[in-house]
């Protein structure tokens, strides 16, 4: 039986170059040309390069949502992107390093090939990134409901394959779990808000790990902050409706946050910055196999009790 083969679409944009910026991407299957799954979403002031591979990731990731175990053709009018992703030319801007690192991240390695194609044969993908980035200049989100790209309805095979977990782990154990019946799944995060009783000091260590995983900042107001991501965004609240008392983790409710963070190495650097900026290693004996053996990882805390854990995702 040949390996199934998903094609991944993106597309990112910035009107200004840095300014309004918004991605978009979607899953095609190339035996039928349906669109299986698509993503977009505004990524407040950015620059074209940044929104170019912001579609990238939110690509691959919807692929390994739909199956893991498939092999992945990318097609993208960014010649910079397809050329650094084929590791042809070098990336030099660190923004564009962190965001290659979390699309090599998600894949696993050898099973993604990339072409540059033209702008008019890249329309679907061009066509989500400018409805985020016209949602963004609204200051709202897009609106998958009202896109012009339509998705396809699930296939029989698409909801056998998402009925069948164990295969999918043989290729990609840390893929997303799949039921064992009904349809496939096609839960996503959204966002994530996390209230605060000191929005400076939570913005000076969550705010600024947020943008070292890749996070861009997208705006602001007197009580808090948003950074967006590929797909999903965080935001960081103070404000008259903040309950007093610490943060304490332990207790029912959120305990901490987990990011893929890429290599081995990327965790180190950002645990030893962390740390620099007064973040508090947990579980120092154990570290960075705290999580177990074949798990590598930082878990840290900040000042005032929010737990972070940073993830290897690849040597």
């Amino acid at each position: 039986m040949a390996e199934r083969v998903l094609q991944v679409e993106a597309d990112g944009g910035s009107r200004g170059n840095p300014g309004v910026a918004g991605y978009g991407a979607l899953v095609r299957d190339p035996a039928t040309g349906e669109v299986l799954m698509t993503d977009a979403a505004p990524l407040g002031r950015a620059s074209n390069n940044v929104a170019e591979y912001s579609g990238l990731v939110a690509g691959l990731r919807m692929a390994a949502m739909i199956d893991p175990t498939a092999r992945v053709h990318v097609l993208m009018d960014s010649k910079l992107v397809v050329e650094q992703m084929s590791g042809r030319w070098k990336i030099k801007h660190e923004d564009m390093r962190r965001l290659a690192a979390d699309a090599r991240a998600i894949a696993p390695a050898g099973r993604v090939t990339y072409e540059w194609i033209p702008r008019a044969k890249n329309k679907d993908a061009d066509q989500l990134s400018n409805e985020a980035m016209d949602a963004g200049a609204r200051g709202g989100s897009w609106d998958a409901g009202a896109s012009k790209i339509a998705v396809a309805a699930p296939r029989a095979d698409d909801d056998e394959r998402a009925a069948a977990p164990e295969a999918a782990a043989d290729e990609r154990a840390d893929a997303a779990p799949a039921t064992e019946s009904g349809p496939r799944p096609t839960g996503s995060l959204h966002h994530v808000e996390v209230w605060v009783a000191d929005l400076d000091a939570a913005t000076r260590t969550l705010g600024w790990l947020f943008t070292q995983l890749g996070y861009v900042l997208h705006g602001g107001w007197d009580g808090g902050q948003t950074y967006q991501g590929a797909g999903h965004y965080l935001v960081l609240e103070a404000g008259p409706d903040v309950s007093g008392g610490a943060h304490e983790r332990t207790r029912p409710g959120l305990n901490h946050l987990a990011f893929q963070a890429g290599s081995r190495a990327r965790v180190d650097e950002l645990t030893a910055a962390a740390r620099e900026r007064g973040f508090r290693l947990l579980f120092a004996d154990r570290h960075p196999h705290a999580g177990g053996p074949d798990h590598y990882a930082a878990y840290l805390e900040t000042a005032d009790g929010f737990e972070v854990e940073l993830v290897a995702t690849g040597d």
